[in-house]
């Protein structure tokens, strides 16, 4: 076992050359994967007629990868992501987090009720049929309702009398359409997770940087009925019987060999043009990362004081912190490359072929003015949704937590009381509460609101500011007045005093907390959003797709000698290369490994990380 894991552990940190493209596997050029040392037939990468490699590979928890290693549904995942369960299953006197958790047992291993694990069974082009009846002439409101009633049918087709689940995703901007039959399973079990010492070493500091020394991996079983068919958590119930898993490879790996990255993608934009990169550089990121800072001070002071806060709020630091250094990097990336000069220099290339074709000229001549002037009329509503993201979804937790309350009001307003409904709600509040407040800390979130306030209060844009006016009479620049009324006058900080409200009469319930500041900010915060922000951010984000419909398809048209791949959008990607060193900089060479010499040599820093 210990052989195995020390592979494991090792052969997370290859440094590969990669050719550009995330591809995928129904598109591969297996000429060009192969004349690279790879082994496989395409068919043994992507089959739906016999098992392949893809039916090992898992889209875990909805936003990360995973792959089956055993016939027995051993899952691998990385410790980041199954991070937050492991912080839940963490008490004081089961420290998993600082300690690692291994089950010897199956009867060991701990459930997680709401994850889930997804194979694909099937990818198919259905581009003609989702475009079928749409020329270039139907207005984009015809088109939109087209796209998704096709889109509709396809995945009643494909899912129908059998347990799948499908759907039909956009690729290129609306350019093409893929459906995505799937296979989800619930009954997830955590099996195994190092130390923090291992699974998160380096921390901060290392997190998005090379070269890397984190043992970031955990181990989770996933579980089916006795006839192998997805279910719900039960005792009954057995180890999957994966279609294929991945054998280890205990030799590891040479300087040289072909690798691949097979997975789910989150996101990227790799067509945009030079005011989209722009806003992300100049704009969005220094703000992020600047709101985030100050969070991650207040959260990582209170973490270093006491076990107890440092159990509490890891899954919420980790999950802050993440995206935080990526931007980070992502910026110092973009600056070193001169990524926008780099596409003003594309996008006059670009221009100068268009002109040089008269059909194109009349059709397509302006499409960069246009797409200009798109993106520099959405900024400010970008901005505001942006700080709106910020603020109430990696701010302070009390306004999101007591917009949870608004089904109750809604269900206690109504003439006739729909009293089985209620109790529904009522059931599902106090499961709420009980998970609020035990990862809850009241002095934290204050903080935090008093750090982050100020930026979210001055920085949203005039034209989409939050109207405050008729429920808060405090200052909105006196932070310290609104910290007090917020988080002492409020039901929504305090467990004992809400458990006592929700338990009250529908008249006083709604006496309460219709009257209650963090209640009416909340409300009037998200409305805001959903009413003003929203729907301003998706009319300018339609029309900028729109444009960059043609300007991707135009792309891939005038420089068909570039090989182009559709942006990332956690559909299921291919990535290939060798595994290589690299040199990042002037008289700086990084080899293609790391290894546990280096742990020990970063362990004598100092580094708490």
């Amino acid at each position: 076992m210990k052989k195995i894991f020390t592979a494991l552990f090792i052969s997370l940190f290859i440094n590969g050359f990669a050719h550009e493209g995330m591809w995928l596997p129904t598109l591969l050029n297996i000429d060009a994967m192969q004349a690279e040392g790879l082994k496989l037939s395409a068919e043994d990468i992507y089959s739906i007629n016999h098992s392949s490699l893809k039916d090992a590979i898992v889209h875990f928890g909805g936003g990360c990868t995973a792959e089956i290693i055993s016939d027995q549904g051993l899952l691998l995942t990385n410790h980041h992501c199954g991070y937050s369960r492991i912080q839940k299953h963490s008490s004081l006197e089961n420290d998993y987090l600082k300690n690692g958790f291994w089950a010897i047992t199956r009867d060991e291993e701990l459930k997680n009720p709401g994850l889930t694990a997804t194979f694909i069974v099937q990818i198919i082009d259905v581009t003609d049929l989702v475009l079928d009846s749409i020329d270039e002439n139907t207005p984009e409101e015809v088109r939109v309702g087209i796209v998704k009633a096709n889109s509709l049918e396809l995945v009643e087709e494909y899912t129908k009398d059998t347990h799948y689940n499908a759907k039909v995703v956009a690729f290129n901007y609306g350019n093409a359409y893929y459906l995505f039959v799937k296979e989800t399973f619930k009954d997830i079990r955590l099996v195994g997770a190092p130390p923090s010492a291992i699974g998160k070493f380096g921390g901060d500091t290392d997190n998005w940087v090379w070269p890397r020394h984190t043992g970031d991996f955990s181990i989770f079983r996933i579980y089916t009925d006795p006839d192998g068919n997805p279910a719900d958590y039960n005792e009954e119930n057995i180890p999957l019987k994966p279609r294929h898993h991945l054998p280890i490879n205990m030799d590891g790996i040479q300087e040289g060999d072909f690798t691949m990255v097979y997975g789910f993608p989150g996101r990227t934009y790799e067509y945009i043009d030079h005011n989209a990169v722009d806003y992300v550089v100049n704009v969005s990121n220094p703000m992020r990362i600047e709101m985030r800072k100050a969070s991650l001070k207040v959260i990582d002071e209170a973490m270093n004081k006491d076990d107890a806060t440092r159990i509490k709020y890891a899954a919420k630091q980790s999950r802050i912190s993440n995206s935080y250094k990526k931007w980070i990097g992502q910026n110092l990336g973009l600056e070193a490359y001169d990524a926008i000069g780099k596409k003003k220099s594309f996008e006059a290339e670009f221009q100068a072929k268009i002109d040089a074709d008269a059909e194109l000229k009349s059709r397509y001549g302006n499409l960069l003015q246009d797409l200009e002037q798109s993106v520099i009329n959405g900024k400010d509503v970008a901005f505001a949704r942006d700080y709106f993201l910020e603020f109430y979804y990696y701010g302070p937790e009390i306004f999101r937590f007591a917009s949870s309350f608004r089904s109750l009001v809604d269900l206690y307003a109504q003439p006739e009381h729909d009293q089985e409904n209620i109790d529904k709600q009522l059931e599902k509040l106090n499961i709420k509460i009980t998970g609020f407040f035990k990862n809850y800390d009241k002095t934290i979130d204050r903080h935090i609101f008093d750090v982050l306030w100020p930026f979210y209060n001055v920085g949203v844009p005039t034209e989409f500011k939050v109207n405050f006016e008729s429920v808060i009479a405090e200052d909105l620049n006196n932070t310290e007045k609104l910290s007090k009324l917020f988080y002492e006058e409020s039901f929504f900080s305090d467990e004992d005093a809400l458990r006592e409200l929700l338990g009250s009469s529908a008249k006083k319930f709604l006496k309460m907390v219709e009257r209650d500041p963090v209640y009416l900010a909340s409300f009037a915060i998200s409305k805001n959003y959903s009413e003003l922000v929203k729907p301003a951010y998706s009319a300018s984000s339609a029309k900028v797709n729109l444009l960059m419909r043609d300007y991707a398809r135009l792309q891939k048209q005038l420089f068909h000698e570039n090989d182009f791949w559709p942006d990332a959008n956690s559909t299921l990607r291919l990535s290939f290369g060798k595994a290589e060193g690299s040199k990042p900089r002037d008289g700086m060479t990084y080899t293609f490994r790391t290894t546990l010499d280096g742990i020990i040599q970063k362990n004598n820093t100092g580094n708490k990380d």
